[in-house]
């Protein structure tokens, strides 16, 4: 049975984050004092070809990861020596990306003599919003990011259920997608999110529910249909309506997301509705999401828009919740490109 190792003393856990195109390094105090969050974004790299590419994100991570390490202890204003643990993202993720990270975390580790701690990438996006406010339990976690889309029930400290995901592409792969599909650039995200503020009608797209009592997603059908618009638009000659179809999209996966999280916030008692990941930055959500709140009395947390997209503040303030219990990881740990949030979840005290 895990026990709390604290008693009251200063843990700085200094957090490395290579899942997918971000190079990030923090250095965090007690889990929720942030000292430095050094974030190394490739977007401009990689948008020439569409997408992110796994062997080119490993190699700028290797390029960058010495650097953004130095840089972040010398913003946080303390030594080597000071550290208290070194916590790495362990997966899910692009396992050429994970890896690098896991080579520098352990370096270090076994350098300073120091626990080391593997942290579930999307765990750190779940408690990315206790790095700005107290989290009350039990509560339900809407994950909204390029890879996954995950209703996750959290009924204590660290204790992980998966209640519902996505059964085809994450809903900001749809995203990226669709902007593809209407030729904007990478991304899509961002361009779709400010397209659809800007729309005067909207050109609607169906919902995909799934069973009556089902907590997962699709994305894939509200992709098509996007598709299927443009593609008659051309048959035609027609000019396609870019920000009443953006709209349309959005307010199609908007409404499902809010819809099915606020279902599973009634149904498991939550006393807090978490929104996190990178999707967590669109504007569209963020206010849907926080109408439905206010209209339901269940209180929302979302992140500043710093902490949505990977960084590794959150993988330290995740990682503080082994620290607390002794739970460390390993010297000889490896990536894990499928890791199982539910199995990641700490003991109980």
């Amino acid at each position: 049975m895990a026990t709390d190792i604290t008693n009251g003393e200063r843990c700085l856990i200094l957090a490395v984050e290579t899942s997918c195109d971000e190079t990030s390094v923090a250095v965090v105090e007690n889990g929720t004092n942030i000292l430095s969050n050094i974030v190394s974004s490739q977007i401009e790299t990689h948008r020439r070809f569409g997408g992110v590419v796994p062997e080119i994100a490993s190699r700028k991570h290797v390029e960058t990861m010495t650097r953004i390490m130095e840089e972040a202890v010398r913003e946080a204003g303390v030594e080597l020596r000071d550290l208290t643990a070194v916590a790495v993202t362990q997966g899910p993720g692009l396992v050429g990306s994970l890896l690098v990270g896991i080579v520098a975390a352990k370096a270090l580790a076994f350098a300073l003599e120091l626990p080391l701690i593997g942290v579930h990438h999307i765990a750190g996006h779940i408690y990315a919003n206790a790095l700005v406010q107290e989290l009350r339990y039990p509560l339900v976690a809407l994950v909204a990011s390029g890879g996954h889309t995950e209703l996750v029930h959290v009924e204590s400290e660290g204790r992980f259920r998966l209640i519902g995901r996505t059964r085809d592409d994450a809903v900001g792969e749809a995203y990226d997608k669709v902007a593809r599909a209407m030729g904007l650039p990478y991304p899509g995200g961002p361009y779709v999110d400010k397209l659809a503020q800007e729309a005067d009608e909207e050109i609607e797209l169906p919902r995909a529910w799934l069973e009556q009592e089902s907590y997962d997603f699709s994305f894939s059908g509200i992709k098509s249909a996007v598709l299927a618009v443009v593609n008659q638009a051309k048959m035609k000659g027609d000019v396609v309506n870019k920000a009443g179809l953006a709209l349309g999209f959005q307010n199609s996966a908007v409404d499902v997301l809010v819809t099915k999280a606020l279902r599973a916030a009634k149904e498991f008692g939550a006393e807090q509705l978490l929104l996190c990941g990178g999707v967590a930055a669109n504007k569209g959500l963020r206010a849907k999401l926080s109408e439905a709140c206010d209209e339901t009395g269940i209180p929302l947390a979302v992140p500043p828009l710093s902490l949505c997209t990977d960084n590794a503040a959150m993988i330290a303030a995740a990682a503080y919740l082994k620290w607390k219990r002794g739970e460390f990881t390993p010297l000889d740990m490896k990536a894990e490109p499928l890791f199982s949030l539910e199995e990641w979840s700490v003991m109980r005290a």
